[in-house]
């Protein structure tokens, strides 16, 4: 089987800024929650069976706590924050296995479910379906990939290696030394792509770097790891039979008149029955 590992906070955030392009400013109040429902059954429509979403349900995360500047909910247009929970309720009745986080992160989550995926022989790929540069770090040869809907790459160990120069093994290090805006942490002065590259390939990971190579830098830069590095121990599932798509939840219904999508029902309905026959 293949287990479907999909980014529901990126994908929130696609949809809501891409109706945005095309309605000026007027979008449907859950325009972006229909949108993610109509991604997930596309996947389904294209074969997908086993399929889990995460979310931020609160942008804030333990990291917080380590560096005053990660990433948090300020800025973020309160017409797409309304829609998380909507999100994670609809998802939630179309049948699809959401994990929604508070103290740990979407992108937690992401690498828990694929360590768990991984552990069970009977699952002979896990796609994680997001760009962002943390979850590289969880590909594993072509048996745990990472997909950017975007520019539709399918990113193996081979991958991550020519994009960062760096094993999947090594991204959390790769990004301590680089930094990551999107997250909130710089990174360490003057060591770019190429220059972090380097020092991994030379020195392996940050712990093994002589001492003088960072100097009293390196203790900043082990902290940015942490920040980087993804937690795998959050305890989503027992079973990746958990993860089969069998169809809406007789609460779907409602969920679809609450928004404002008859089109949803019907197209889930339609999925279903195409699994059953």
């Amino acid at each position: 089987m293949i287990v479907h590992l999909v980014d529901g906070t990126y994908e929130l955030f696609r949809h809501f800024y891409g109706l945005r392009r095309f309605t000026k400013g007027k979008e449907r109040r859950f325009g972006a929650v229909v949108g993610v429902l109509n991604t997930v059954l596309q996947m389904i429509g294209e074969g997908a069976t086993h399929l889990g979403v995460a979310t931020d349900h609160v942008i804030e995360s333990f990291r917080n706590e380590l560096w005053s500047g990660y990433k948090t909910g300020d800025g973020i247009d309160p017409a797409l924050l309304a829609q998380f929970e909507p999100l994670e309720d609809a998802l939630r009745a179309m049948g699809i296995p959401v994990w929604a986080m508070i103290e740990l992160e979407a992108d937690d989550a992401l690498a828990s479910a694929a360590k768990i995926a991984s552990q069970d022989s009977r699952v002979q790929k896990i796609c994680i379906w997001t760009p962002d540069k943390d979850l590289a770090q969880c590909v594993r040869e072509d048996r745990i990939v990472q997909i950017d809907r975007r520019s539709k790459v399918i990113r193996d160990a081979d991958g991550v290696r020519a994009k960062f120069g760096v094993s999947p093994e090594l991204i959390p290090d790769y990004l301590a030394l680089v930094g990551d805006a999107a997250d909130g942490y710089p990174g360490i002065a003057g060591i770019g792509p190429k220059g972090a590259a380097a020092l991994l390939t030379r020195y392996g990971a940050i712990e093994l770097f002589p001492s003088q190579e960072l100097g009293e830098r390196q203790r900043l830069a082990l902290l940015f790891k942490v920040l980087a590095t993804l937690r795998t121990d959050a305890n989503l599932f027992a079973d990746v039979n958990e993860l089969e798509w069998r169809g809406p939840t007789a609460g779907f219904p409602a969920v679809c008149e609450r928004l404002d999508a008859p089109d949803l029902l019907a197209r889930a309905t339609r999925a279903a029955r195409a699994r059953a026959g």
